[in-house]
């Protein structure tokens, strides 16, 4: 029950990009059309994912027995660098749309604050292997979530008659305003 409750937790209450503002970066860069937004999701969710359970290995089984866990930081990011080159790898084999619609953005999951910010977040609040595993992928399914409803809502205005002055980023940075203002009504859903 309580990896539950931290999993809906992590999607929805603690949301990575619209409560805990990480990720902002691919999250108005690729959230023009919902194909590109939801592959770039399952990108993340992959690098999050993967990323959680190695930063938890390399934390606790090489970083606390050698006694410098001060380079946590520099670990994670060469953690987070290897896994976003096999996804890139990937994805270039499999999907090369997509790897031509993510373009710049998926090499920078490397750099994606959301990624390091899990991983720093589960070093910080001591989670266990499995709780660490839960919040990595809850955080990438909420990641996923809040990018492809944002798609969804820039794809629906491109077609209805939006003031000049709102087109591009202003409508953008309205509607992700509203759906953070949606998501603080699930703020009193787990006590």
């Amino acid at each position: 029950m309580e990896l539950l409750l931290l999993f809906i937790g992590a999607v929805l209450i603690n949301n990575v990009i619209l409560s805990r503002f990480l990720g902002i970066c691919p999250f108005l860069g690729v959230s023009r059309r919902v194909e590109t937004a939801f592959g770039m999701g399952m990108a993340v969710t992959f690098v999050m994912t993967l990323a959680s359970l190695m930063s938890y290995i390399v934390y606790e089984y090489v970083l606390v027995p050698l006694d410098i866990t001060y380079l946590y930081t520099i670990a994670f990011i060469l953690v987070i660098a290897s896994l976003v080159q096999l996804v890139e790898m990937v994805i270039q084999k499999s999907s090369p749309s997509l790897y031509q619609a993510l373009g710049v953005y998926l090499p920078l999951i490397t750099t994606n604050c959301a990624v390091l910010g899990i991983a720093v977040i589960n070093m910080q609040k001591e989670f266990t292997l499995m709780q660490s595993l839960i919040n990595g992928f809850g955080s990438a399914v909420g990641f996923t979530l809040a990018i492809v409803i944002l798609a969804g809502i820039n794809e629906k205005t491109n077609y209805n008659n939006v003031p000049k002055a709102f087109k591009g980023y202003p409508a953008t940075l309205l509607a992700a305003g509203l759906m953070a203002i949606a998501f603080l009504g699930f703020a009193g859903l787990i006590k």
